[in-house]
């Protein structure tokens, strides 16, 4: 079975898949099956999925996450409709990673190698990972542009 592991909590549920986690949390207010969406397209874009890659069928996937096979159809039917997915009948959902996509998880990649190596650095310098974790952050909610204003 595809489905490696499950969590399940009173507030949301989460489902190992690959490498990749979902976790659906109906408090948010958005939308299961957009929440779905956003992870699957995630998912893909970081390469946690790749091109080819099936999916679990509606039914396992709605009974893993505790929702309607509807949400988990719906999810995958859009996906299926911006290209992300190819449905198969009798077969399943198969991941259809495009150039823009592939494009993506190479620039993520490559960022998380750099990111990496900065890390690295800082932690020489002397700092600990929670004041790296801040800095980084602060920069992401306060960039610098902003800040000299």
């Amino acid at each position: 079975m595809i489905l490696t592991g499950v969590l399940l909590h009173c507030t949301f549920t989460v489902i190992q898949l690959y490498n990749m986690f979902f976790k659906l949390t109906p408090t948010t207010g958005q939308p299961l099956y957009l929440q779905l969406m956003q992870q699957i397209r995630h998912a893909a874009e970081t390469g946690a999925l790749r091109d080819g890659d099936q999916l679990p069928g509606i039914r396992t996937l709605a009974e893993e996450l505790v929702v309607s096979p509807n949400t988990v159809a719906k999810a995958y039917s859009e996906l299926e409709h911006e290209g992300l997915l190819e449905l198969r009948p009798g077969s399943g959902a198969f991941v259809c990673v495009k150039r823009r996509t592939r494009s993506l998880a190479d620039r993520v990649q490559v960022a998380r190698h750099r990111i990496r190596d900065l890390v690295e650095g800082l932690r020489e310098e002397g700092l600990l990972d929670e004041e790296i974790r801040r800095a980084f952050e602060a920069e992401l909610l306060y960039p610098a542009e902003i800040a000299r204003k």
